[in-house]
């Protein structure tokens, strides 16, 4: 594993916030994750280079837990999670405006890692309405945006590379 070296942090906070942050969300997040933001809030990391399948993608900065900061977590969750499948939280951007997330289906209690890319991503309650698609439907096209990215949050940051 190379070294990260975060970088342009926020105020640390506390583990407790993030914990309370995650539970308004309802979300339970990882151990791993809660100590790394508290201490890295809002940061950039080195290297930032990650892969998506066969595809290289780049780790911007992680979410913030400070509600001033306009990439505040409460805030990006709710702009978001009208195009975002269901159980998907996110924790990070990337550059293109592309997110870096949680997903809990199937992983209730060690969400992976997974990469939502904002192209063709739709709000469900307009693919419903405009293409007359049920909810379940409007999901299963939400998630074709979403790609893996790791089975942990550390796993996650052990893939950063040059």
């Amino acid at each position: 594993m190379s070294k990260l070296e975060w970088q342009f942090a926020d105020k640390t906070v506390s583990e407790d916030l993030v914990k309370k942050i995650g539970d308004d969300l309802g979300f339970v997040f990882p151990k791993d994750y809660v100590s790394c933001v508290a201490t890295n809030n809002g940061a950039n990391v080195e290297p930032e280079l990650f892969n998506v399948g066969n595809r290289e993608r780049v780790f911007g900065t992680l979410l913030s837990y400070d509600d001033e900061n306009d990439e505040f977590i409460v805030d990006v969750y709710n702009s978001y999670k009208n195009s975002l499948p269901n159980e998907v939280v996110p924790f990070a951007f990337d550059p293109a405006g592309n997110l870096i997330c949680f997903d809990y289906k199937g992983h209730k209690d060690n969400p992976i890692v997974v990469f939502w890319e904002h192209e063709n991503a739709w709000e469900k309650e307009m693919l419903m309405s405009e293409e007359g698609i049920t909810a379940e439907q409007a999901e299963e096209r939400a998630r074709k945006n979403i790609f893996y990215v790791a089975g942990t949050f550390t796993k996650f940051l052990d893939k950063l590379h040059d």
